[in-house]
């Protein structure tokens, strides 16, 4: 069965209600961690991870290459995972999503934005509007 997603106003009845199961996209380089400035709500105009919801009949490995083309634009390959990132239910975010975050490494593929984030940067240091739950996860592993 091929993954599908959600309509929106499902996405918004179940996630109301449940955990939701994401992935995060964490492209370090020499010129630092690549973050998006997000153009939508929740956290519009804010840095962050590329990432999103993991797809019904979806792996982990589809989710990250589907997640990491639909957002930045690359095809990537999984070098770890890194870890799990908690979002406490504040502004920031919808619902209850619980991230993975893997380290990946760019195939192929020219960076660039999609809709839901256009502004696309590399951080030596976590920027000052920077999701709260991102900046602690580069703080502890990602500053070394």
């Amino acid at each position: 069965m091929v993954p599908k997603k959600l309509s929106q106003k499902k996405f918004n009845c179940i996630y109301n209600q449940v955990p939701r199961l994401c992935v995060e996209i964490i492209l370090k380089t020499k010129d630092g961690v690549l973050l998006t400035k997000r153009l939508i709500p929740p956290s519009k105009g804010m840095w962050h991870f590329p990432g999103g919801s993991i797809l019904f009949n979806e792996t982990l490995k589809q989710a990250v290459k589907r997640t990491a083309k639909e957002e930045i634009n690359l095809n990537v390959k999984i070098v770890k995972l890194l870890g799990a990132i908690e979002f406490p239910q504040k502004k920031e975010v919808f619902g209850h999503p619980i991230s993975l975050a893997f380290l990946v490494k760019r195939k192929s593929g020219k960076i660039k934005g999609s809709w839901q984030a256009d502004e696309i940067k590399f951080f030596k240091k976590p920027p000052k509007n920077i999701h709260s739950a991102h900046k602690k996860f580069i703080e502890k592993y990602l500053m070394k």
